[in-house]
């Protein structure tokens, strides 16, 4: 069994999405525990506010299973693939950890580079995991989240209803 972090995130009809995406992930792996919801402005392009959460989940699947049925989960929401890297979100499931592995592939970065760089996933994750030891950094979640720079990118709670 291993440990894993997954972020959620939309701007296209973020609401719904982002509820959607919290109840698929439940129907696969049962019990999950969410962070606060996060409002925030686009990062990389112009765009409507992106809604943002961090779900913590045991599994029993391997990494490679948990990746594939991550981009199933976003497909079965017509997550478009074919824009730029930075665009608009129907759903978007990023695996940012999966117990203290890593891995450097070309379609799979472990831990993900995200945590250390986007408020929008650091500060969900410290809720859920502020002790955890970054396999990298080596340094806690919570301690990152404590040295970030927030006043890079402003990001807001907000309460929806899934």
């Amino acid at each position: 069994m291993a440990i894993i972090y997954i972020s959620v995130g939309s701007n296209i009809n973020a609401e719904y999405h982002v509820c959607a995406g919290i109840k698929a992930l439940r129907e696969l792996y049962g019990d999950i525990t969410t962070s606060i919801v996060y409002e925030s402005d686009a990062v990389g392009f112009e765009g409507d506010n992106f809604y943002n959460l961090v779900v913590k989940v045991t599994v029993d699947d391997d990494v490679e299973t948990v990746v594939i049925n991550l981009r199933i989960i976003e497909d079965n929401f017509n997550r478009d693939r074919s824009g730029p890297k930075f665009s608009s979100r129907t759903l978007d499931l990023d695996l940012l950890l999966y117990d203290d592995l890593i891995l450097n592939k070309p379609h799979l970065e472990l831990p993900r580079g995200e945590i250390t760089k986007n408020a929008f996933v650091l500060l969900p994750l410290s809720e859920l995991a502020a002790e955890l030891l970054h396999p990298i950094e080596k340094k806690s979640i919570g301690q990152l989240w404590r040295e970030y720079d927030k006043a890079s990118q402003k990001l807001w709670p907000i309460e929806i209803s899934c």
